[in-house]
């Protein structure tokens, strides 16, 4: 067994509260996930290591040093102001935290460099997940990167160019008829009995520490916290990331200002949190027949529901179901207004901002930070059908654009 991780204390359930040391473990003997919990009384921000990525962050990280680090540059996304959003919406100070500049172009790096990167500190050498996609093809790319074995289980219909990119890592794929929770039973049946360990959303504690470290760079890229945060979600890391994040500021002493708004956004075809959140209800209930153009927001039944749910009511935020049509107009809106090239369930977090301006949830004065979670390229969006037009010479060109300026 590895020595002891520096700050890293205990893993503790998020429901039951029940402590457990340092090892190879799922979710808690109750059920539900497991939170790392660390000693902060030594960390400042001068203990902040001198990089731009992720792991900036080791110090409230699990892993003990850069030595026992795997990384392929994840993190240290850009924010970026968005003037053609402000100018339209009417919204004084909008960003988008841009997280397709990652390895393999989602925001699922983050997670996945944290998880691998424990996992073969701890000795293990086999990860398993399932998968709606970009969660598979990170670890495949992460577990090339750390010599360990990746075995990942996805959807049938998940887009091809996600599939491809996962065999290039080398990853065992298997495809099921079916959602990322029939993916997941498979997953948990087979760990059991291959030695392979399971590394799906919220149901190991490291993942999450990944995602965490967006709301360590947002606080640093601000100056400070913005006045809401909106998130798509699916499985809900995150959303738990980053309120975790925002928790762990305040607890070092890093801001005392008011905490940012949460707002979760999913697809008006798969909402079971938009739906438990306005009944009030403290988990969701499983989708029938999910059903998006977003595969990432394709997730039925989330393991982590309750926390999802809880830090949306404790940042006095808000849950949010958008259209697929919606989700389609906000990735062109994104391209056209600010050159940005957002994923489907990036452009929900702008349909979500439409709906927040318009029922007047956020103000004119207030600062919006949304989260594009990756690339448009991996899920291509196909154009309106349209005539282009030819031209056979440079002067036929040039007359044609001397017509268009007259």
């Amino acid at each position: 067994m590895p020595p002891p991780l520096s700050n890293l204390s205990r893993l503790e359930c998020s429901a039951c509260h029940r402590e457990y040391g340092i090892e190879p473990r799922n979710v808690c003997e109750c059920g539900r996930p497991l939170l790392a919990r660390y000693d902060l009384a030594s960390v400042t921000r001068e203990s902040l290591l001198p990089r731009r990525d992720l792991w900036r962050y080791l110090p409230v990280l699990p892993v003990s040093s850069e030595e026992r680090v795997v990384s392929l540059g994840e993190g240290g996304t850009p924010l970026l102001r968005c003037a053609g959003i402000e100018r339209t919406f009417g919204v004084d100070r909008v960003f988008v935290k841009d997280e397709a500049a990652n390895p393999t172009g989602t925001f699922k790096a983050r997670g996945m460099a944290v998880a691998v990167s424990m996992a073969k500190g701890l000795g293990l050498t086999r990860l398993a997940v399932p998968s709606a996609g970009n969660a598979g093809s990170a670890l495949a790319a992460y577990a090339a990167k750390a010599g360990l074995e990746a075995l990942v289980v996805a959807p049938k219909d998940t887009p091809l160019p996600i599939l491809q990119e996962t065999l290039l890592f080398g990853a065992r794929l298997f495809l099921v008829d079916g959602t990322i929770l029939q993916a997941g039973d498979i997953v948990k049946a087979a760990c059991k009995e291959t030695g392979f360990f399971n590394v799906a959303t919220m149901y190991e504690p490291y993942r999450v520490e990944g995602k965490k470290a967006m709301g360590y760079e947002l606080f640093e890229q601000l100056g400070g916290l913005p006045d809401w945060v909106v998130f798509p979600t699916g499985g809900g890391t995150g959303v738990v990331g980053l309120w975790k994040a925002f928790n762990e500021l305040r607890e070092l002493g890093w801001h005392e200002g008011p905490m940012p708004r949460i707002a979760f956004v999913q697809s008006a075809g798969c909402a079971p949190l938009v739906k438990a959140f306005e009944a009030g209800k403290e988990a969701s209930d499983p989708w029938k027949n999910p059903a998006t153009i977003a595969p990432g927001l394709r997730v039925p039944k989330a393991l982590g529901d309750v926390l999802v749910l809880r830090a949306a009511r404790e940042s006095n935020g808000t849950g949010i179901a958008v259209e697929d049509d919606a989700m389609r107009s906000a990735v062109s809106e994104f391209a056209r207004l600010d050159g940005i090239g957002a994923c489907y369930e990036g452009g929900a977090s702008l349909a979500g901002l439409r709906r927040l301006v318009e029922s007047g949830k956020v103000k004119r004065d207030e600062t919006v930070v949304l989260f594009n979670t990756g690339t448009p390229l991996k899920n291509p969006f196909p154009p309106k059908p349209q005539k282009l037009s030819t031209v056979e010479s440079a002067d036929a060109l040039i007359a044609r654009l001397k017509g268009i300026a007259a």
